[in-house]
């Protein structure tokens, strides 16, 4: 398929919306540089799929307070998204529609995950549901953004990475430009735009 070609969203399609949580926004505790600017392409394909009666999935970090990732327990990160606080709700302006899929990952304190399709139904929800190309954007670039996207790739789905509806944390410089090379070598078709 040319990467220009057939990026409308048609039957057999989801948007898959990747941790789009307040902690990850500036001001947040795991601020990703720039995450609140995604909201508004997101909201544009939102509504195109809403449009369509397609399905749309939100994944998001909905850790207990003791998880490992955590600096306190010896993690690489602050503690954030921690399950029912405010810091793990989506983005306010966030508009997902009433029947999005809500899909928590990384819920054990013993196991991080950085992909929406570790440790959950997602993959079998999808599968019911006869979808065959996933729609991704969200934060971060490099991280949950990048699993979910080589896991679906792995799955059989084919992937459309919303190149404008993602943010990378980039805590080594171009961080996330390798993370998007990575996804298309991967076989994800990058739209630009």
């Amino acid at each position: 398929m040319p990467e220009a070609a057939s990026c409308e969203p048609r039957q057999g399609d989801a948007l898959v919306v990747v941790d789009v949580q307040n902690d990850f926004l500036p001001g947040g505790s795991l601020a990703v540089p720039g995450g609140d600017a995604v909201v508004a392409p997101l909201n544009a394909w939102l509504g195109r799929f809403a449009a369509g009666g397609l399905p749309v999935v939100a994944t998001r970090d909905w850790h207990p307070a003791n998880h490992c990732s955590f600096a306190a327990q010896g993690g690489a990160w602050p503690a954030h998204c921690v399950a029912g606080t405010p810091g793990a709700h989506f983005a306010a302006l966030l508009a997902l529609p009433a029947g999005a899929i809500v899909v928590s990952k990384a819920t054990s304190a013993e196991a991080d995950t950085y992909s929406a399709f570790s440790g959950t139904k997602l993959h079998e929800r999808l599968r019911d549901l006869g979808i065959k190309r996933l729609f991704v954007g969200g934060l971060a670039a490099e991280y949950c953004v990048l699993h979910t996207v080589r896991d679906a790739l792995a799955l059989g789905y084919r992937v459309v990475l919303l190149r404008a509806c993602i943010r990378a944390v980039n805590l080594n410089a171009g961080d996330g430009e390798r993370a998007i090379s990575a996804m298309r070598r991967g076989g994800a078709v990058i739209l630009e735009g």
